[in-house]
């Protein structure tokens, strides 16, 4: 009984004695970090990482450059070697969805391995889209978007893989599928693992507000007996609801009761607005299906043949799994850009396919989920959130050459691979990453500057964005750079020339704008689709024969809205961002970057 009495006290003063939540999550990320920090440049043995590391593509020119930022990172030892890295790209034509791209994927391992990758452990990574809401990860990719942490510097990558270092080892042959641009931190028990060891799905769960539910999907648990949350608590899913209303939640039982977090510390990430006392959900992020599964998703795919519709792998694969699924759901196409009967057809076609098969959760109460998709969550996780720089170290100041600023725990600025001259200054809140800045160069606040190289002694208006991209045109080597204002809507369209009052450039009326750039309006103006017209395919940036020929033209038609002063743009050729995808000269960025690179490694070697 002594003894007894003796384990109850030991277990009471250990749960006493347990760090915060935000220190064991800070903890926990850490070592994920330092793990994968180990193993970077080193061939992995077998089970100690993934078998297979794939990213899709959504065509043959962003295969191309993914390919070859693979390579150069092989190359520089960045990443664990004796892995197979893979680009998937999705098959010309329509658009297909994620959920496309994972059943292409699965054909292309087929194709590759025959029956070997029924033994594998596979990451798939969905990077196939243009990130029109984050342009500077357009030409190169959003997983290879930058972060300020590490040495070399982290993308988005190396973040994932290092988040993941411990599944592979406590995972059966299948599959994880994750996207490109969010970010998952997670801490559990010291000798816990989460393992993806059931037959069927298993995805991981977050305990978020209603409001974020209806962004996300929401997983509706099966009853639990356990009255204390744990950490990490191992549940099935009755049914799965795609971005619901918080009316939906609460009428299917997705909605978790308060009281039950009273040591949580939400603050952060896509948790932010829940409050302690508050009614709460469990959001998605990335899902594990075993081989099993897998091989009946190819099997399907093989069989149609040609995909001419999105398939998302959240809403339509995971809404029919788990016994409380039904048809209703492939008829609501709310959440749908380009809606069609082959759409609906299609969906119910995968839930007859799937349905029956189990949806197991891990619910990870001690865990944040961060969506890094927008310019305006770039510049606010980079430079003002506290708690993702306090769990990932961020740093205001990540390998760069760059004037001594003092820290502070306010909003800063966040320079990455750069090289700044001593008589700059960059205002809190804006990002410049890959960039060099002139003598005398003054950027505003909540600017991001990518890729470029200013010399202009003008200031940059806050709010701007500057990113700059190398063109191979006609055998030529050319610049461009996209310069708007970070709050402006690329992917807002109309579809007449009529209508193009409609859209704004820097908060102005893009009427007005081409009147200070001396365009005219015809369909000339807009590339591509010419019931599509946008920000995105209209052809206002200039051409130039130098980078920073190319940054300071663009700065002037920026300066000219701002200032409400006319800058012709009659003389040069101009491009829209959509054809400086197309023509853009992947190598040659690389090798600025690289050399960047090299003058910050000499620079820091000397002192």
């Amino acid at each position: 009984m002594r003894a007894l009495r003796r384990g109850l006290w030991e277990g009471w003063a250990m749960a006493a004695a347990r760090d915060p939540p935000e220190v064991s999550l800070r903890e926990a990320t850490q070592r994920k970090l330092r793990r994968f920090s180990e193993l970077r440049g080193k061939v992995v043995a077998p089970g100690e990482f993934w078998d297979i590391v794939a990213i899709t593509a959504a065509d043959e020119k962003q295969e191309l450059a993914y390919n070859q930022q693979l390579s150069e990172k092989l190359k520089r030892k960045e990443l664990p070697l004796g892995v197979q890295y893979h680009v998937f790209v999705d098959p010309a034509g329509a658009k297909i969805g994620n959920g496309g791209s994972t059943l292409c994927a699965l054909q292309c391992l087929e194709k590759l391995y025959g029956d070997k990758w029924n033994s594998f452990t596979i990451l798939l990574i969905h990077s196939g889209g243009y990130s029109q809401r984050l342009p500077n990860a357009s030409a190169l990719g959003k997983i290879f978007t930058a972060l300020p942490l590490g040495n070399p510097i982290y993308q988005m990558l190396e973040l994932k893989l290092a988040m993941y270092i411990d599944f592979p080892s406590h995972m059966n042959p299948g599959i994880l599928v994750t996207c490109a641009d969010d970010i998952e931190l997670y801490s559990i028990g010291e000798f816990e693992f989460i393992r993806f060891d059931k037959p069927g799905f298993t995805a991981l769960a977050h305990p978020s507000s209603l409001m974020i539910g209806t962004t996300h999907g929401v997983f509706v648990l099966e009853p639990f007996d356990d009255l204390e949350h744990r950490d990490l608590e191992y549940r099935s899913c009755h049914r799965f609801l795609h971005k619901p209303s918080i009316e939906k939640m609460y009428q299917f039982n997705a909605v978790c009761r308060s009281g039950h977090f009273c040591q949580q510390d939400f603050a952060g990430g896509d948790t932010a607005d829940l409050k302690l006392d508050s009614d709460y959900v469990y959001t998605d992020s990335l899902f594990y299906m075993d081989h099993k599964s897998a091989k009946i998703l190819l099997g399907f795919y093989e069989k149609i043949g040609t995909l001419s519709c999105e398939i998302d792998a959240y809403g339509d694969f995971l809404q029919a799994l788990g016994p409380g699924a039904t048809v209703e759901y492939t008829r609501n196409t709310s959440n749908v850009i380009k809606e069609g009967s082959e759409l609906v057809e299609m969906r119910q076609r995968i839930f007859h396919l799937l349905k029956g098969t189990s949806l197991n959760v891990v619910v990870l109460n001690n865990s944040k989920f961060y969506h890094i998709g927008t310019t305006e969550e770039y510049l606010f996780y980079f430079t003002s959130d506290n708690s993702l720089k306090s769990e990932l170290g961020l740093q205001s100041i990540t390998f760069s050459i760059f004037p001594d600023t003092p820290e502070c725990s306010g909003k800063t600025s966040c320079i990455i691979q750069s090289i700044l001259d001593s008589t700059c200054s960059v205002a809190p809140g804006s990002v410049v990453e890959y960039s060099r800045l002139g003598p005398d160069v003054s950027v505003g606040e909540n600017c991001i500057i990518s890729g470029s190289h200013v010399i202009t002694k003008a200031p940059l208006p806050a709010y701007s964005f500057v990113c700059s991209l190398s063109l191979k045109m006609n055998r030529c080597l050319k610049y461009s750079t996209m310069a708007f204002g970070v709050q402006d809507n690329l992917k807002k369209s109309v579809k007449t020339l009529s209508d193009i009052k409609l859209l704004q450039f820097f908060g102005v009326c893009f009427l007005s704008c081409l009147d200070v750039w001396n365009l005219k309006v015809t369909e000339e103006l807009f590339s591509g689709n010419k019931t599509c017209l946008s920000l995105w395919t209209a052809r206002i940036f200039p051409v130039c024969s130098s980078l920073s020929d190319s940054v300071t033209t663009s700065l002037r038609m920026l300066n000219a809205v701002k200032n409400k002063s006319a800058f012709s743009l009659n003389s040069y050729r101009l491009l829209s961002i959509e054809e400086m995808l197309i023509y853009k000269d992947v190598e040659d960025m690389i090798t600025y970057r690289e050399q960047i690179f090299l003058e910050v490694s000499l620079k820091s070697s000397l002192i």
